[in-house]
């Protein structure tokens, strides 16, 4: 195998657990599996979609030429980038970024609104060295330091499912808001999120808003989340929270839509997590979606909403359907977070 050593241009947040510098050992051998490393050089420009999240959180515009470390690894979005990582994958070959996180594989799928991905020339796999004095590199993945997924759950803390029926419908907001107003109650809030693609966006606006502690399934090393993987994941995430930070609450976003690909439903049928569940908040676009989920949960999950939120509660025309046709709450989180904080906390209590 040779072996180089380059200096990047960016790393990107899907790496996280390697804590890379942008000095480092590039080999010629590449592992195609989830959550292995590579050195990546940008071979176009793009004018929409064109940033990657670095280890900070911060977003990066990437140009051609750029050369970036990220991560292989499978996506499967209905509003963005669909993709696979690839059976075999050389120095010299070509494939995408995937995501802002910077997960890389074969792009099979684009997005009307994106235009096409980020083309990406393969440079090599990351090395790291496990003896200080060896000159043998061995190819590094997103697992190394990472939290350990378990078999068992034994945290016992209250937690709040934030979940909704598709992206980008408002789950972000309510956990957010969520924690900031529990928070200013006096109780330690911890905030996690289980399922979807590697970005650590949204646990850093967990944080911003009061979090003692914040994680995603990317801290066990999982580059996405599917029906095998969630749970164990889930629970190594809830007993790290529950026996590192003692939260008297643990605020759960689940990201993709119910019946996405990233394993949603199988937290909300795993009945370890269903008994220390004290509050569902479901985000809805409209009220179709809405009056859709409250009758999948119950159906199907034997669950039952606690409040709705999201766009169907931006005025009052889904707020009154909501709550004369659903008969539930109706809390905007944005508008009426005060609401959303009083009825949860009347709920966990």
């Amino acid at each position: 195998m040779t072996i180089n050593r380059v200096r990047v241009d960016h790393i990107s947040s899907s790496v996280n657990n390697a804590d890379l510098s942008t000095e480092i050992s590039i080999g010629s051998e590449v592992i195609c599996k989830e959550g292995y490393i590579l050195a990546v050089r940008v071979l176009n420009e793009k004018n929409t979609y064109h940033q990657i999240e670095n280890p900070a959180g911060r977003l990066i515009s990437l140009r051609a030429g750029n050369t970036l470390v990220g991560a292989l690894g499978n996506r499967h979005a209905l509003r963005g980038y669909s993709g696979h990582v690839p059976e075999k994958l050389g120095v010299g070959d070509t494939i995408q970024i995937l995501n802002m996180g910077g997960v890389l594989g074969q792009c099979t799928s684009t997005h009307i609104d994106l235009g096409p991905p980020f083309q990406v020339e393969v440079l090599g796999a990351v090395l790291v060295f496990p003896s200080i004095h060896s000159r043998i590199g061995i190819p590094t993945s997103t697992y190394i330091n990472a939290i350990s997924p378990s078999k068992k759950l034994n945290c016992t803390t209250p937690i709040v499912l934030v979940i909704g029926t598709n992206m980008n419908c408002g789950k972000t907001m309510a956990a957010i808001e969520l924690i900031h107003g529990l928070t200013r109650t006096g109780l330690k809030v911890a905030g996690l999120k289980v399922t979807g693609i590697s970005l650590q966006r949204d646990t850093l606006m967990m944080m911003d808003a009061g979090a003692i502690a914040a994680l995603n399934f990317t801290d066990t090393g999982i580059i996405s989340t599917n029906k095998t993987n969630v749970i164990p994941s889930t629970y190594g995430l809830l007993n790290k929270l529950a026996e590192t930070y003692s939260p008297d609450v643990i605020v759960v976003e689940l990201g993709d839509g119910i019946f996405g690909e990233y394993g949603v439903t199988s937290v909300l049928e795993d009945n370890n997590i269903k008994k220390i569940t004290k509050a569902i908040i479901c985000c809805a676009p409209d009220q179709v979606a809405a009056w859709g989920a409250v009758r999948i949960l119950e159906d199907v999950f034997n669950l039952r909403a606690t409040l709705i939120s999201g766009p169907v509660t931006d005025n009052e025309v889904g707020t009154k359907f909501i709550e004369t046709t659903l008969q539930l709450p109706a809390y905007n989180a944005r508008l009426k977070n005060k609401g959303l904080t009083t009825t949860i906390l009347e709920t966990i209590s």
